[in-house]
């Protein structure tokens, strides 16, 4: 029996990947899916099995079918990355040191930090309860609308993005790739509590 992955974007969690024993593999097409949840490069992928990097990409975006020999070593080669993966979790990338802004700060103080600390996005706290978030892409949007002069004063208020996802620290850290994908961060509680933060740059430390 084949088994099949539904799309990420479905947001579930994709099922353990196991070889059967009698010979049959997962489907090809799902080879990209795989990869992309343990959060592996196709260069990784191809090293560990053996074939070049290019050869990897053409059989994930099918224009090359491999030999039954290939896929084996690229499936035995997924099934031992995902269970290294899985005894990671969020809290073992995630900076407890995390930047905050209040909503009565301005995109200027937003703009002041992210150069001081070279950071591309800041979580907008009132009190302890995320209410938003400010990003290098968010204040360029508001520059064309607003002007230089009106930016500076804005309010974060009015001006902040939709809050980030908020996962569990023991949440698996193979999960984290496909949501940063979409997000600028990802914060991280533990209890309730927002302690944690992961950026793009966190989640490449899980492909070392």
């Amino acid at each position: 029996m084949m088994i099949n992955f539904p799309e990420l974007s479905e947001n579930k969690f994709l099922k353990p990947l196991k070889l059967s024993l009698n010979g049959l593999l997962p489907r090809i097409d799902s080879i990209k899916q795989i990869r992309l949840k343990i959060g592996i490069t196709q260069k990784k992928l191809a090293t560990m099995t053996g074939v070049s990097t290019s050869m990897i990409n053409q059989i994930e975006s099918g224009r090359s079918q491999p030999s039954y020999e290939t896929a084996k070593k690229i499936f035995e080669s997924l099934s031992k990355l995902e269970g290294e993966s899985s005894s990671h979790t969020a809290g073992d990338f995630c900076s407890t040191d995390i930047v905050k802004l209040k909503p009565a700060n301005t995109l200027h103080d937003a703009i002041k930090k992210m150069h001081q600390l070279s950071i591309s996005q800041i979580p907008i706290f009132n009190n302890s309860d995320v209410v938003g978030m400010i990003s290098e892409d968010g204040i360029v949007k508001h520059l064309a609308e607003l002007g230089e002069a009106e930016l500076k004063k804005a309010k974060l208020a009015n001006t902040m993005e939709s809050v980030p996802p908020i996962v569990d620290w023991d949440t698996p850290a193979n999960v984290l790739v496909p949501l940063i994908r979409y997000s600028k961060c990802i914060l991280v509680s533990k209890k309730s509590k927002v302690i944690g933060i992961i950026t793009a740059s966190d989640t490449l430390k899980m492909m070392e």
